[in-house]
């Protein structure tokens, strides 16, 4: 059985687990408060040209987002985000266990608008009873989104733009950045560093075994955020193996390096869906794709192939989701193909 229903069904890349190996005689101090942690500090600041900025490692991307939010959010406010957003569908209630309302807006291809997040503000601002209701209090995107598209650089600025005019921090989930920033060079770790009070570069959907690498570029949200982390359940006592992790990956540009490859093998999975006339749920350009297959055809696959039923369409046809990653090897990619073809007879 091959794995295609996500981005973190097999353990790490070989450099990742050389680096783990290499490092595992050394003693360290916990927490993240580490040799190997501060190098991997400095070396994700580099690349986001941001020295001003603040790093943090949490163990995963849950942990991630529902510490940012509820460390950025007073008691009565709440986060605004498409309403297909990871915090609203994936997580649990995972923010609304730290007291904090998800604020769904309608979305188009997962993707929110800065207009959308002015109307959402005005019309709270507007209303004779606002005190009773929960105040919009931040914006949360991710990149890719939830349907594997991605957010324009001009989105992006407009959104930044819209956030800064109501004092709103804006807060991106890089769960799949890699990924992203593959597939859509000039949103870069700079650009984001720009734009964003928090967003958090993935590991665990990325490369590593697990872990997630937060950058603040808020001095105020940075302030005893690490307080933050330790209650939410995101810190690691072994905090060494995140810094070995991060450090390893971004050697020799791997993280971008790799996410493409990946992006690639992906493509393919799309274009041959699509020589057969199947039509796409979602066009994506990164590596989750979304096709709409016939039940049958769904069937014949699933002998063989692990890949995610994302959505009924009608009584014969299903939207589903086929992830690679960056351990995807190209004779898997090759198998699937195959057997798409035979699939589709």
């Amino acid at each position: 059985m091959l794995h295609f229903e996500c981005d973190y069904a097999c353990g790490a890349v070989p450099a990742v687990l050389q680096a783990l190996a290499d490092t595992n005689d050394a003693q360290a101090c916990g927490y993240s408060e580490d040799a190997f942690c501060d190098e991997a500090r400095r070396i994700i600041l580099e690349k986001c040209n941001a020295p001003h900025a603040h790093v943090h490692f949490v163990v995963g991307g849950t942990q991630a987002n529902l510490t940012v939010i509820a460390a950025a959010l007073r008691p009565y406010e709440g986060v605004l985000c498409a309403e297909t957003g990871h915090i609203n569908v994936h997580e649990t209630g995972a923010v609304e266990a730290t007291g904090h309302k998800v604020l769904g807006l309608p979305q188009k291809d997962g993707k929110i608008t800065a207009a959308q997040v002015r109307q959402a503000m005005e019309a709270h601002l507007s209303d004779a009873s606002f005190e009773h209701i929960v105040r919009p209090g931040m914006v949360y995107l991710s990149h890719p989104t939830e349907l594997g598209t991605l957010y324009t650089k001009e989105e992006l600025i407009e959104m930044s733009c819209v956030c800064r005019e109501y004092g709103l921090p804006l807060f991106i989930d890089g769960a799949r950045l890699a990924y992203g920033m593959a597939a859509m060079p000039d949103v870069d770790l700079p650009f984001l560093a720009s734009i964003c009070d928090a967003f958090y570069i993935g590991g665990t959907k990325c490369g590593l075994l697990f872990g997630e690498a937060i950058v603040l570029t808020s001095s105020a949200l940075n302030q005893h955020f690490r307080y933050h982390i330790k209650q939410r359940g995101g810190m690691l006592a072994k905090g060494r193996l995140l810094g070995i992790q991060f450090k390893a990956i971004f050697e020799d540009d791997l993280y971008v390096k790799l996410a493409a490859q990946a992006n690639a093998m992906a493509q393919q999975i799309k274009a041959r869906f699509v020589s057969h006339g199947c039509p796409l749920f979602a066009d994506t350009i990164a590596n989750q794709i979304f096709v709409v297959l016939s039940n049958d055809v769904c069937d014949k696959l699933k002998e063989k192939y692990r890949f995610t039923a994302w959505e009924k369409v009608d009584d014969t046809h299903t939207a589903v989701r086929f992830c690679t990653n960056m351990t995807t090897k190209p004779e898997e990619v090759e198998a699937l193909l195959a057997d798409i073809d035979r699939a589709m007879v």
